[in-house]
């Protein structure tokens, strides 16, 4: 089965940076195209950025300007930098294929928490 570790996470004043890693195993991480998720209390899930397999991105508008996703095949990781962020950046962050099934596996993400 797929296996996905997130780290990264953690507390930052509001304008400071985070750089956000996933581990993918139990797949052909080369050839998926891969996203990053978060989820605030109360709200719903959301895609935040995504990268194809052969490295074309995409990027909410929340977030766009401010966050960069990029892959290493090698290592089976995807790296989310965030930079600038907000107070409303706050939630667990996961990372996951784009294109996902219902029974799809998640890992336990990792919380970004920013102050002010």
């Amino acid at each position: 089965q797929v296996q996905l570790v997130e780290s990264g996470g953690g507390l930052v004043q509001a304008g400071g940076s985070l750089r956000l890693s996933c581990v993918a195993s139990g797949g052909i991480f080369s050839i998926d195209h891969m996203g990053w998720y978060r989820q605030a209390p109360g709200r719903q899930r959301e895609l935040v950025a995504w990268i194809t397999a052969g490295g074309y991105t995409n990027y909410a508008d929340s977030v766009k300007g401010r966050f960069t996703i990029s892959r290493d095949n090698t290592k089976n990781t995807l790296y989310l930098q965030m930079n600038s962020l907000k107070l409303e950046d706050t939630a667990v962050y996961y990372c996951n294929r784009r294109y996902l099934t219902p029974s799809a596996s998640w890992g336990q993400g990792t919380q970004v928490t920013v102050s002010s």
